[in-house]
């Protein structure tokens, strides 16, 4: 892949690593120096051009290398560089290689969940037309020596079918372990990242040596005292309840009983509203007819009666009275 400026002077040797900053790696010695922003926008065009060229030959909608994604996450980009072709003197680009740590959650073959953070590869390009002529493993085989990695121990993204070939070609890599993400391991990836650390010879010769010159007696171990012997376990509906019979006070405010008011000696009266009944009292004894009359007779006018009668001209009080108190057969005779 060719590009309008050197890239030759830009790239100084045959592989280049470019990390998130995408500094332009050191200068040669007696070649001249540009701008610094000028290197730097150069290699940003050399990783966009490389990104878009990967995605085409993989068929993606959108490249998934930029300049961009490399500056917002911590990835390596290993570029491989022609340096027997110099078109005009500028030299080209063969390829690159993306890898990065990232933290995963695989399925082992026991189909196991495991949490691990292995290094991945991320994007894989060489350019068609010098396929075939042991770039890709050359560049591949320069990023496991670099990392100090081995190939079953890495996850790849998506691998196209180009990629598997490869890996099963030169590292014979074929058999994998089915995920449900789109990473693919490959058998031995779990030997390694479960493998418990070894103990180095020089510690334990140097643990050996310590006990053998260091005469301080150890410690006694204490002793702890004998477990207590359990009893037979009764059964729930024989075991003893007597807390259930404590009554538990309960905390303050509500232990505190409420107050009764002191009943009232005599209460007081019923109302006769609705819903209420009257109370009644003992019934009086029937009076006769004639002992209501009697005790009519006898008790004197109110004086209003005394005026009404006084005024009425048909006799006297006295006539009146008397012939009021007779009986209504003896008042036709007359």
């Amino acid at each position: 892949m060719e590009f309008s400026f050197d890239v030759d002077a830009l790239l100084p040797e045959r592989i280049t690593v470019l990390d998130q900053h995408l500094r332009p790696p050191a200068r040669r010695p007696g070649t001249t120096t540009p701008a610094r922003v000028d290197l730097q926008q150069q290699i940003m065009t050399i990783v966009d051009e490389l990104g878009k060229a990967s995605a085409k030959a993989q068929h993606l909608p959108a490249p998934i290398t930029s300049a961009s994604r490399m500056q917002s996450n911590r990835h390596v980009m290993y570029v491989l560089k022609d340096t027997s072709a110099r078109p005009a003197g500028k030299g080209a680009v063969i390829g690159f290689l993306k890898v990065g740590y990232k933290k995963l959650f695989v399925l082992d073959d026991r189909e196991a969940h495991n949490e691990v953070e292995p290094l991945c590869i991320l994007d894989f390009y060489i350019h068609e037309s010098l396929q075939r002529h042991g770039h890709g493993r050359e560049l591949f085989h320069y990023m496991l020596q670099k990392e100090r990695v081995e190939p079953h121990q890495l996850a790849i993204d998506r691998p196209s079918p180009k990629l598997l070939k490869f890996l099963n070609k030169h590292y014979n890599l074929e058999t994998t372990v089915p995920q449900v993400n789109n990473f693919v391991i490959f058998e031995g990836f779990f030997a390694h990242q479960h493998r418990p650390p070894a103990p180095s010879l020089r510690a334990s010769r140097h643990t050996r040596a310590a006990a053998v010159v260091d005469p301080t007696p150890a410690a006694p171990a204490r002793k702890l005292p004998p477990k207590r012997a359990e009893g037979d376990i009764k059964p729930y509906s024989s075991s003893d309840r007597e807390f259930l019979k404590v009554a538990v006070e309960p905390p303050w405010p509500l232990n505190r009983a409420p107050r009764r008011a002191t009943p009232p000696a005599h209460p007081p009266p019923r109302s006769s509203s609705l819903g209420n009944s009257p109370e009644r009292g003992p019934l009086r004894p029937f009076v006769p007819e004639q002992e209501l009359l009697r005790s009519l007779r006898l008790c004197p006018p109110h004086p209003t009666a005394r005026l009404l009668l006084a005024t009425d001209p048909g006799g006297s009080p006295a006539q009146r009275r008397r012939t009021s108190s007779l009986p209504r057969s003896d008042e036709s005779r007359y």
